[in-house]
């Protein structure tokens, strides 16, 4: 059986949602709400965006995103999507790039295995985001490589900051929940799964990339700060000056003419 993965919008009111969809919920919480629906489908939501398919056909998956976007926050233009594939198996378990092959199948294994390729998706949505400010920055950077200061003015640059932030910070925001599923904890099968993935979509690499760009898209915004706090240092020293020699001007005149 295969489960999609779609990372549809920034954010996703659970609570609305939960509040107007008549599915059988099966666990809820503050960042995810879980459904066991008939015929063993299962509906994975998750408050940062991403919604995770269990035995759904196509349609009923453009039906239920169309519903769901009705609770998104930011719709994506572009939806990122991932598959994996559960095979049954007597033998032993292995996890393999797109499939893994299990011994045991229920609610919270599909739970735990859906929580794994949510966090992927969103994983290639925040490096995207992280790439794409760290490109941004990096034209201010060659901007004083080849000119020697940055020739935009002040709000422009204020501007970028602020934004940079926001992006940067819904980032940090969103990625503090990606951790050990709580039901992994106590029991021994779901933990070996979650490990078992948590390697295949290789989550702690990525997060740390994504990490690692965040800490120079600082640094440089650091730079920019202390460049700006400069240029503005330099523009009173001016004014104090020419007010000073306004002033010299002014007494020179006052006693020789």
């Amino acid at each position: 059986m295969i489960i999609k993965a779609y990372q549809i919008a920034e954010s996703i009111d659970l609570k609305q949602f939960k509040n107007n969809y008549t599915g059988n919920l099966h666990s809820y919480s503050s960042s995810d709400a879980y459904y066991a629906n008939e015929n063993d489908k299962y509906l994975y939501v998750l408050s940062y965006g991403v919604v995770v398919f269990y035995g759904y056909d196509e349609i009923k998956i453009s039906e239920h995103i169309e519903f769901l976007l009705n609770y998104a926050g930011k719709p994506l233009k572009e939806k990122l999507s991932e598959e994996f594939t559960i095979h049954k198996s007597l033998d032993n378990d292995k996890f393999e790039h797109n499939e893994a092959f299990l011994t045991q199948i229920n609610s919270d294994v599909i739970k735990t295995i859906s929580l794994n390729i949510a966090q992927s998706v969103a994983l290639d949505y925040y490096q995207n985001q992280a790439i794409q400010m760290l490109n941004e920055t990096n034209n201010y950077t060659k901007m004083l490589e080849k000119k020697g200061r940055l020739l935009i003015t002040n709000k422009t640059l204020l501007k970028f900051i602020g934004k940079t932030l926001i992006v940067k910070n819904n980032i940090v925001e969103q990625l503090y929940v990606f951790e050990q599923p709580e039901a992994a904890w106590n029991d021994q099968y779901l933990s070996k799964i979650d490990i078992g993935l948590t390697k295949v979509f290789e989550i702690k690499n990525r997060f740390r990339s994504i990490d690692y760009n965040l800490r120079i898209i600082d640094e440089n915004l650091d730079l920019f700060k202390d460049l700006m706090q400069h240029k503005r240092s330099n523009q009173l020293e001016i004014i104090i000056i020419a007010l000073i020699l306004v002033e010299v001007i002014n007494l020179f005149v006052e006693k020789y003419l």
